[in-house]
């Protein structure tokens, strides 16, 4: 085997990790299978942005969005001291705030607890607190629902899209 094979060989190996899941809500411990040589066992796992654990939990994935859409809402907040009108900020918001917290969200949403969605709605009405988002635009309910609506009338409708294959005719 070549220099290049080998170290090719050792780098897939260090891009593969072990993620046990377990039913979120299960008393009984079970017991854990030995460990695969070269693999690492991980308690939580990033998935195309998205951190889901073992428990099959999005609180930690939820908790890194607020934190870092509370670093944009700053920034935000400095353009706003600084003479920004109230509509360029609030696209502003838009574009980036909602688009954080909604990003992927028909993955993650369902392994939310109530917990979780009670913090993402907390946060959507501190950007109301501060003029960026309007009292009656959709809560976030709203939002990942017409996301999600979004996305099932597109399989449906569109015969090229990669999951339309598995969308019954009926």
């Amino acid at each position: 085997m070549t220099w290049a094979a080998r170290n090719n060989l050792h780098l897939n190996r260090a891009k593969c990790v072990e993620l046990i899941t377990s039913e979120p809500r299960r008393r009984r411990q079970f017991i854990l299978p030995p460990c695969i040589s070269d693999i690492t066992r991980v308690s939580s796992l990033k998935i195309l942005g998205v951190t889901i654990t073992g428990k099959m939990s999005v609180g930690e994935h939820v908790r890194s969005v607020i934190n870092s859409c509370a670093q944009t809402i700053h920034s935000i907040r400095i353009l706003q001291n600084r003479g920004m009108e109230d509509a360029q900020l609030q696209l502003n918001y838009r574009a980036v705030v909602i688009a954080k917290l909604t990003y992927a969200s028909s993955f993650w949403w369902g392994f939310t607890s109530v917990s979780d969605r009670q913090r993402l709605e907390g946060f959507l009405h501190r950007g109301c607190h501060y003029g960026l988002y309007l009292a009656e635009d959709p809560t976030i309910v709203q939002l990942i629902e017409a996301a999600d609506e979004t996305l099932f009338n597109t399989i449906r409708h569109n015969p090229l899209h990669i999951l339309h294959p598995f969308y019954p005719n009926k």
